[in-house]
């Protein structure tokens, strides 16, 4: 059992030591309390009393075709920005956002059109959670970008500079998302509003599943406040935070009007820490088609399924059935080692209105069973050539978790050459990750590629997990095995939980694809395309 430590308490400051020290060790079976917030009562929000609004879509700056292949492009610019927010029912919360918003603008592109993203970082010098630095990385998770455009952790952009990351969208439609990947700084930089979705469409998805407004992005996370209304943050040693407020598009437990019709949910667990175990309250089957890399061979209903940080599922909800005035609610029933709250078990709610539907959409009634193959889901375990094994563990003397005995520190001071695999471009393998570290759900993430859940300890994976992944929950005492092809870059990429304060402290090493020990690396994400300084033109 952890004990809480001055720096703890500390480090809680404005939202309570005395709730704390009553709520927040880790690990234990189970964990309840009644909030954690230092709200005044008035100030509280309470489920179900603000609608659900969805962030703003972002239009491309300018568009242009590329000369080396006819491809068009279109430019973007985002600025990260300190702002408020109106979550609370009168107190206005400080951020940091993208365009000053959280979550940050979605933006939606064409596969086979070409992304040039400009991130401006005109933060403050000083972080307004604990005096840090505000240096920036971007990644866009589920991308498979050239290395000097991954958001490399200790690639940052300063205050006062730029950097343009260039995406190609080759890949099949899918939910991506932004984030804040600087290294050390992840936790923060993300929790304080550093995230958005990013939309890859393609000829198949836009005929198989719901679009426009009954394709919905719900980006779900959890928050503690001071008693000023400005976010609390506390991670525990480094094993987590785990807030009191569950938001979903930035806003407390909303509700969203809904037709009797199916609806499209594009669910990313945007969480520093929490996992989620989603159902709905009619006991109704939640219907996933698409996993973290896409849609998946087959639908799956499921009645829950675990959602851990980093994960993004597609669920088809079907509405027709129901009353007019009736009201659904999206419920968690959480996980082993959350730490849950009042109202921690609710997310938000769907209230069903009487307006004409539009049957000429066929996406209005339907719930497909066969969706679309892909290469990570044909591999087969045969083709692998490699199996590497890896163990996840916690350090009870320094505080800091690791992949085996690796962290970034050593890839830090190994000049970023030190690398824990070396497949060769278009290699199979296998990847098993053991969870020993004592207590701890894993969500780990590999960066660039697809992969499939061959088996969870030695059996089956989980019906909601039959699509192609890049995050895999790794739950307390399990060992999980995966199958992937590496490609189609060559390079240095990330493997990192993301149980961000895991990450930042210090459970994130990295492979090379690729690479001989004794090759130019010409995709090297510390020099290949630096950030510049911002003259704001």
């Amino acid at each position: 059992m952890m004990t809480i430590t001055r720096r703890q308490v500390l480090l809680i400051g404005g939202i309570g030591a005395i709730g704390a020290a009553g709520a927040l060790w880790l690990p234990r079976e189970t964990l309840d309390a009644k909030s954690i917030s230092k709200l005044p009562a008035s100030e509280m929000p309470r489920p179900f009393r603000t609608p659900l609004v969805l962030a703003p879509l972002l239009s491309p700056t300018s568009s242009g075709i590329d000369p080396l292949d006819g491809a068009p492009v279109n430019y973007y610019t985002v600025t990260e920005v300190a702002a408020s927010a109106a979550i609370l029912p009168r107190l206005k919360t400080p951020i940091l956002g993208y365009n000053g918003v959280f979550p940050g603008p979605t933006i939606s592109v064409d596969q086979g059109s070409k992304t040039v993203l400009r991130m401006r970082n005109q933060l403050p010098a000083i972080h307004p959670l604990d005096g840090g630095t505000t240096m920036t990385s971007t990644h866009l998770h589920g991308s498979a970008s050239l290395p000097q455009y991954d958001g490399y952790a200790s690639d940052v952009t300063p205050n006062g500079f730029y950097k343009d990351y260039k995406y190609t969208n080759f890949q099949p439609a899918r939910t991506l998302w932004y984030h804040d990947h600087a290294v050390h700084r992840t936790a923060q930089n993300a929790y304080s509003g550093l995230a958005g979705q990013y939309h890859l469409h393609d000829p198949l998805e836009r005929a198989l599943l719901p679009q426009g407004e009954y394709d919905v992005p719900l980006t779900i996370t959890d928050a503690m406040f001071a008693v000023d209304g400005s976010l609390g943050y506390a991670d525990n040693d480094h094993s987590g935070l785990w807030g009191d407020v569950i938001l979903v598009n930035g806003k407390p437990w909303p509700v969203m009007k809904v037709q009797k019709r199916v609806y499209r949910f594009r669910i990313l667990n945007a969480s520093i820490s929490r996992s989620l175990r989603p159902t709905l309250s009619t006991g109704d089957p939640l219907v996933i088609v698409g996993t973290d890399g896409g849609l998946m061979p087959r639908s799956q209903s499921v009645v829950t399924y675990r959602h851990a940080g980093a994960e993004r599922y597609e669920v088809l909800i079907d509405f027709r059935k129901y009353a007019t005035g009736q009201r659904i609610e999206l419920r968690n029933l959480s996980n082993k080692n959350n730490v849950d709250y009042d109202f921690t078990n609710k997310i938000m709610a769907f209230d069903v209105v009487g307006d004409p539907v539009n049957t000429g959409d066929p996406t209005w009634n339907t719930i497909p069973g066969t969706l679309v193959g892909s290469e990570p889901m044909s591999l087969t375990a045969a083709q692998s050539t490699k199996t590497r094994r890896f163990r996840l563990k916690r350090n009870d003397l320094t505080n800091l978790f690791t992949i085996d005995d690796g962290s970034w520190q050593d890839v830090v001071a190994s000049g970023f050459v030190k690398v824990v695999a070396n497949p060769a471009l278009g290699a199979t393998e296998i990847w098993e990750f053991e969870n020993s570290s004592g207590g701890w759900f894993h969500p780990i993430h590999i960066h660039l590629i697809d992969f499939q859940i061959l088996s969870r300890n030695g059996r089956a994976p989980f019906p909601a997990e039959l699509g192609p992944k890049d995050v895999v929950y790794v739950g307390e005492g399990e060992t999980v095995r995966l199958l992937m092809k590496f490609g189609p870059h060559r390079g240095k990429y990330m493997i990192h939980c993301h149980n961000l304060p895991h990450e930042d402290h210090d459970m994130m090493v990295q492979f090379s694809v690729g690479l001989d020990p004794n090759d130019v690396d010409v995709n090297d994400p510390m020099t290949a395309a630096r950030s510049a300084w911002d003259t704001g033109a």
